[in-house]
């Protein structure tokens, strides 16, 4: 499961990195608040969603070695199924938004 996140993250980045959209920065000054681009937003989402699946599995294996309950092991599975379909969702959002401006008539 782990591997399908990832590539799915991956795709998601490439597609981001390839784009030349132009992020604004903030009147803050950089040192006070960092900003993040578009790109930066996805990398600390694909993070967190990682972190999920590792938790989902963590929870199992400690389930195995009884450690934890079982609703905790089914509360953190289906947090962990509940990211893996939304990192699809977006990586689908975000190549449909590639298609169409790639269809777009220059």
């Amino acid at each position: 499961m782990m591997e399908a996140v990832s590539s799915v993250l991956k795709d998601v980045a490439g597609v981001v990195q390839s784009s030349s959209v132009a992020t604004s920065a903030p009147a803050a000054p950089q040192a006070a608040r960092p900003s993040l681009g578009f790109d930066g937003v996805l990398e600390q989402v694909a993070a967190d969603a990682i972190g999920s699946l590792k938790g989902g599995e963590a929870a199992s294996v400690s389930y195995i070695q009884g450690k934890v309950s079982a609703q905790s092991v089914v509360e953190a599975v289906m947090s962990a199924e509940q990211t893996l379909q939304m990192a699809v969702a977006v990586r689908d959002k975000v190549v449909q938004a590639y298609q169409e401006v790639s269809r777009m008539a220059i």
